[in-house]
């Protein structure tokens, strides 16, 4: 090859291909400044979501979008310098669509994960640091992707969900958390009394120090809610901030324990009586 014909290439084909990567280049950079706030405008969102979960989403929502437009940038600006060397695309385009179609029907379960994924993602049902229950499995969700969620439970154990095995998924920590707890009394106990001990533990709790800032509205009894076999329950309820539910019921359940104690408020234990001969309303029946 002659230095002429080196420098005809880099006169024209060579131009040619800088100005495509130049385009690329302004093309990634437009992107990149437009996605986020494209994503901002259009993504779901759902009353009463706080503004750090607005950003987590649209961080989310935005990473994902991002790598997917960087792959198309990448082979366009690819299929356009090929041609500058005189390759054939028409091949190539082809081959990719003869490979689209293997993929189609080899990876369905893949499509439907990612499909899957989308939604999930979009419509924000659960994020990183939630608690939530999916496919069956109750834990933090460590992380999110078009594929998959993991989560890892109270064992430590990482378990990974495809998310197009997905069907129900439950968030504790969405917006607000809620105290449901049931406190069960001897059939001996003035209700009455025992009511306003619990009303007054509850209030007691919410106005701590250690523990107002985690506690929306106080737990207050909402009904008797069972005559079980060895005793009554009582139901309390009350809301609080996201993922301080279990922290807030151990703290309420030790006061209240301390609280019955103090007021000789009995806690009921299941028992059994057992009798031996004569019935015990007439011992001496023969």
């Amino acid at each position: 090859m002659e230095w002429t014909d080196v420098t005809d290439w880099l006169l024209d084909p060579g131009i040619r291909i800088l100005i495509i990567l130049i385009i690329g280049g302004v093309l990634w950079f437009i992107l990149r400044r437009i996605l986020r706030p494209i994503v901002s405008r259009t993504m779901v969102r759902t009353k009463g979501e706080s503004r750090r979960g607005i950003e987590k989403q649209t961080d989310t929502l935005t990473g994902v979008f991002t790598g997917v437009a960087r792959i198309g940038v990448l082979i366009i600006v690819l299929l356009l310098i090929l041609t500058e060397f005189d390759v054939n695309i028409g091949p190539i385009l082809a081959g990719f669509g003869i490979a689209g179609v293997a993929v189609g029907f080899g990876a369905q379960y893949l499509i439907r994960d990612l499909i899957a994924g989308v939604f999930v993602i979009m419509e924000n049902q659960y994020r990183v640091g939630d608690v939530a229950k999916v496919a069956d499995i109750t834990a933090l969700v460590e992380d999110i992707t078009l594929r998959k969620t993991v989560l890892r439970d109270l064992d430590g154990v990482v378990h990974h969900v495809p998310n197009g095995e997905i069907r129900t998924a439950s968030n504790f920590t969405r917006h607000f958390s809620r105290v449901n707890i049931d406190f069960p009394v001897a059939y001996g106990t003035n209700l009455d009394h025992a009511i306003e001990v619990m009303n007054r533990v509850g209030m007691e709790l919410a106005e701590d120090e250690d523990w107002k800032s985690r506690i929306v509205t106080p737990p207050q009894v909402l009904r008797v809610n069972n005559l079980g076999d060895s005793g009554i329950d009582i139901k309390m309820l009350g809301d609080v901030k996201p993922s301080e539910q279990w922290a807030v019921m151990g703290e309420l359940r030790l006061r209240m324990k301390k609280a019955f104690d103090s007021e000789g408020i009995e806690i009921p234990w299941p028992h059994t009586k057992v009798y031996f001969g004569n019935s015990p309303d007439n011992p001496d029946a023969s």
